[in-house]
């Protein structure tokens, strides 16, 4: 049976970082040029709320953007395997995703943005990337597997239903669930309220002022990840900033996670998600005791900031 057709029989697929990384690293330079397109053409959204992408029935979107009078979208469809642009007048346009550089994938992008009268100006390097290579230059990342694509896609499918399970028990300030290109990672994060201590900043490609502006106000932040460095597989992650003392001590569930000094977060391998008996329990609980750790030990307002008529985010409850 075709791909474009088949459906998922697997809801949480094995996703080992080895057998995808070129993909991966391709994906993410790629998910970086459309999010910019989002970013040049948005007005400034505290936290940069104005740059993500969100998780859709077949891939990823920037949702609309102005254009003038006009809005258009950009779509990943990981199902097709295609990129579309579609605009408020019926225009519309796109191509397929296929093995291909970045610098053509950038160049295509915007010869079918301007077809469409959408000229677009990008600043053409990527963010938080170490030694960044400018979009239409790179000729190095070229890899796009299906497959794995869409094995991707389907997790954060997952991630972003059971996020936004989490995310209602809370009705203090709290983000969407959103797909930030820079690292890449899928997040939702969860304010007290009060002013934070300035971020020492020292994110490589991105502007201190960018990420003191993101964490201007107490965090506790939870997110999955493709993982990449000292942590070389999938992951949940959480963490709070500032940082309460006491927190890495702190005891989380389920037992599989742990604390990263390399990242300062609580780590959870998606592989102890997928192959939990009930997954969603497993990380609802991940995500509820590493937030009631943050927000407990920071000594936040809880009465103030959770819903307590909702017991439906509690683990085991249907």
């Amino acid at each position: 049976m075709d791909l474009q057709t088949a459906p998922r029989t697997d809801t949480w697929p094995d996703l080992p970082l080895e057998a995808w990384s070129e993909t991966c690293a391709t994906l993410h330079l790629w998910t970086q040029i459309v999010g910019k397109v989002r970013l040049v053409q948005s007005p400034w959204i505290n936290h940069s709320w104005h740059v993500t992408l969100y998780v859709t029935a077949r891939g990823l979107t920037t949702t609309p953007i102005p254009y003038g009078t006009r809005t258009f979208q950009i779509d990943f469809d990981f199902i097709a395997h295609q990129l579309t642009i579609q605009a408020s007048d019926g225009s519309s346009g796109g191509f397929p995703l296929r093995p291909q550089s970045v610098a053509a994938f950038y160049t295509q992008l915007m010869k079918e943005m301007d077809r469409l009268l959408l000229h677009v100006k990008l600043r053409a390097t990527p963010c938080e990337i170490a030694d960044p290579v400018p979009f239409d230059l790179d000729e190095t990342h070229c890899a796009y597997d299906k497959e794995y694509a869409a094995r991707f896609w389907q997790i954060l499918v997952q991630a972003d239903r059971v996020f936004k399970q989490f995310r209602a028990g809370f009705i203090g300030k709290c983000s969407p669930v959103h797909f930030f290109w820079g690292a890449p990672d899928l997040a939702v994060t969860r304010f007290s309220g009060r002013a934070a201590p300035q971020h020492p900043g020292g994110i490589p490609g991105l502007a201190d002022w960018v990420t003191r502006d993101a964490y201007s106000h107490e965090v506790s932040s939870c997110g999955f990840w493709p993982g990449g460095g000292p942590i070389p597989y999938p992951a949940f992650y959480s963490y709070a900033y500032p940082e309460p003392a006491g927190f890495a001590e702190a005891p989380i569930k389920p037992a599989a996670a742990f604390y990263s000094s390399d990242f300062r977060e609580f780590i959870l391998p998606y592989e102890a998600v997928r192959q939990a008996l009930s997954p969603d329990d497993t990380l609802l609980e991940f995500l509820q005791t590493t937030y009631e750790a943050a927000a407990t030990l920071g000594k936040w307002d809880r009465a103030a900031l959770e819903r307590n008529d909702d017991p439906g985010i509690r683990p085991g409850n249907k």
